[in-house]
């Protein structure tokens, strides 16, 4: 079954179709057990308190799964639903209260599920590698201060601690003439 390139976000509103949307995009080939990849995977009844919540078992592993087990929307109090949306809307760029108030949720909680949702975003995205030949047109190399390396010779800020203790003795030697001098 292919999997369509546009959502359409009324449809995404009936739980049973939020988790076939969910089977689709996780195993687009069919599905395969999370723990040992086999493809040797049969139906095992469904959740009892989400009823359109498949339950698998792995004929090589005989490890039992679901549909969520081992994503970031599993283990949640929210809605497989709530999730869905949350995540079109992070698609149309909402904030996070502009989402809260969409979904009647607390912020904090639109706070937590938006965060679970980019970590798991960025646990599927590829490393970047770069490679080839990087060109650069034009570098401009400040030295000293504001690009003038003349000027902070001449404050004596190339002369470490000795240039320091000379100006501090010279600025103590001003205040303390300063009254006399006038």
């Amino acid at each position: 079954m292919a999997v369509s390139e546009v959502v359409n976000l009324s449809g995404l509103l009936d739980e049973a179709k939020c988790f076939e949307l969910v089977r689709q995009h996780r195993w687009p080939d069919g599905v395969r057990c999370p723990d040992c990849d086999s493809a040797v995977v049969i139906r095992n009844g469904h959740d009892e308190g989400q009823r359109h919540r498949q339950r698998d078992l792995c004929k090589a592993c005989h490890g039992r799964f679901d549909d969520l087990t081992g994503t970031v929307l599993a283990g949640h109090h929210q809605p497989l639903r709530v999730w869905v949306l949350c995540l079109y809307l992070m698609g149309l760029n909402l904030s996070n209260r502009q989402i809260a108030q969409e979904l009647s949720l607390d912020a904090s909680d639109v706070q937590a599920m938006t965060e679970q949702l980019r970590q798991g975003l960025l646990a599927r995205a590829p490393v970047a590698k770069l490679e080839g030949t990087a060109e650069v047109d034009e570098v401009d190399i400040v030295a000293g201060h504001k690009g003038q390396p003349r000027e902070v010779e001449k404050r004596g800020g190339r002369d470490g601690v000795a240039g320091f203790q000379a100006r501090r003795d010279a600025a103590r030697w001003r205040r303390r003439n300063r009254h006399s001098l006038a």
